[in-house]
């Protein structure tokens, strides 16, 4: 029974810190980064590039990018962790929609928004990989690459974001991507200073996104 008690408040624990990284998340990009078009990441340049290349549908490149990753995720880190990515990018959608429609903030200058968003984001996005979650989009193939190389995961996930930026710079506007790539380069490092940070009494789970 005491077993079972501490089982509960630790999933407990687990999905409060996820809804708060998702919450985080879904802020960053909806009151900073997407006002001024600058992509939250490389799912997001992928589904341009297949735009572009295959002619596909914005919406269904978005969606087939992140099942293809969906599936990669059910075989490296198992149905567990899955599930509690798809939970937190629901509630990330989800947020995304409600401030896009409810809240307004007015952008004195693109660089401040630019650096609160990169923080914030990267805030949410550590909340999540230190919870056994992603947010979904480039951070599977980045914790994948983490996991086989004993990297940090921001880190890998920088790389890849920043490969992928540079694709569609032929793409979109160049300086929407050297925005989206200085947004990366300090989001993956507040990522990984979260996913590396201790206390002497933890607050916050361990990391647990490796397959169980």
């Amino acid at each position: 029974m005491l077993w079972n008690r501490r089982l509960i408040k630790r999933e407990v624990n687990r999905y409060f810190f996820l809804l708060g990284g998702a919450v985080l998340q879904g802020l960053a990009m909806s009151l900073f980064l997407f006002p001024h078009g600058i992509p939250s990441g490389g799912a997001a340049g992928t589904a341009i590039l297949l735009n572009h290349w295959f002619h596909l549908s914005l919406g269904f490149s978005l969606w087939l990018v992140n099942f293809l990753l969906l599936v990669l995720a059910i075989n490296s880190f198992g149905y567990g962790w899955t599930m509690r990515t798809m939970f937190s990018v629901t509630i990330t959608s989800y947020t995304v929609n409600v401030i896009g429609k409810t809240m307004y903030m007015p952008h004195v200058s693109l660089w401040i928004d630019l650096i609160v968003g990169g923080l914030v984001f990267g805030l949410g996005v550590g909340l999540l990989i230190r919870n056994g979650a992603s947010s979904g989009g480039m951070v599977i193939p980045a914790l994948v690459i983490a996991s086989y190389r004993r990297c940090p995961p921001g880190k890998a996930m920088f790389w890849i974001n920043l490969i992928i930026f540079i694709l569609t710079a032929s793409v979109v506007n160049m300086s929407v991507v050297v925005y989206a790539v200085l947004c990366q380069w300090l989001s993956t490092k507040v990522i990984d200073f979260v996913y590396r940070f201790q206390l002497k009494q933890p607050l916050a789970l361990s990391v647990g996104w490796r397959k169980r």
